[in-house]
């Protein structure tokens, strides 16, 4: 039963951000037309905006239900008061302010991630399915410069890694193994939700090299999120990646 819910967490978060793409997308698709939409600017504000909607679907939405329920139960005041923001967002790895040690930690797990994820990709590899070299899409075209080139590495190397640690390192990875600690022990309910957490990172990437790699950095990240507590380090950790992807597609131009 408890693997289960853990499950159904995934295909929340999954579904979550699915449709808040395509919410997003349709509406300022019909707003500003197709020419305009695949512009650097609008795409920006297309990402921030589906970022914002599967936060508030994936975080907020299941908040608001269980403190509803919450109050329904129980009949004192005291019980009524639903969990403080404070203490939900210490829930989800963010609480106090990132450490010396988080910032000291981002690049020796770059380090390991890079090794995992290369010693992963040599192995899928094997197969003949799998192509290491396909281009991800992460929808800014590669040509761009001056303020174009300032939006895209705001979103990607900015936005991205503050918004999906929040939700996969923080929300996901804590519900599911508060979930599996019900039944099964510390050791494997850690072991779990980070296998689950990293397969779903992977599998909404929808891409097999791409999903490779992040599977590879999600196991390190989650690992850092259970060491640290917070998800600061992994968001640190998260930017560097994405930064030298960053750098070596939209400076140096490799592919």
């Amino acid at each position: 039963m408890v693997i289960i819910k853990a499950l159904l967490y995934m295909v929340w978060a999954g579904a979550a951000i699915i449709v808040s793409q395509l919410v997003v997308g349709y509406i300022m698709l019909w707003m500003v037309g197709a020419e305009t939409f695949v512009q650097p600017a609008t795409t920006a504000i297309y990402s921030v905006l589906s970022y914002l909607l599967a936060m508030v679907l994936i975080i907020v939405v299941p908040k608001l239900i269980t403190d509803k329920k919450k109050a329904s139960k129980k009949s004192s005041r005291k019980s009524k008061n639903s969990v403080s923001a404070k203490t939900y967002l210490a829930g989800i790895g963010i609480k106090g302010w990132p450490t010396w040690a988080d910032i000291g930690l981002a690049p020796l797990g770059m380090i390991v991630y890079l090794l995992f994820a290369t010693a992963l990709v040599a192995l899928f590899s094997l197969f003949p399915w799998f192509n290491a070299e396909e281009v991800q899409n992460v929808g800014f075209n590669t040509y761009i410069s001056g303020l174009d080139r300032m939006i895209a590495f705001f979103i990607i190397v900015v936005v991205a890694p503050i918004v999906e640690e929040i939700i996969f390192r923080g929300w996901l990875y804590s519900r599911i193994k508060n979930t599996l600690l019900k039944k099964y022990s510390k050791v494997a309910s850690i072991i779990i939700s980070n296998l689950l957490v990293s397969l779903g990172f992977g599998i909404i990437h929808m891409q097999w090299n791409v999903g490779v790699n992040v599977f590879a950095m999600s196991i390190v990240l989650c690992a850092m999120r259970e060491i640290t507590g917070t998800i600061y380090s992994g968001i640190l950790l998260h930017m560097l990646k994405n930064g030298v992807a960053f750098y070596l597609l939209y400076v140096l131009g490799i592919q």
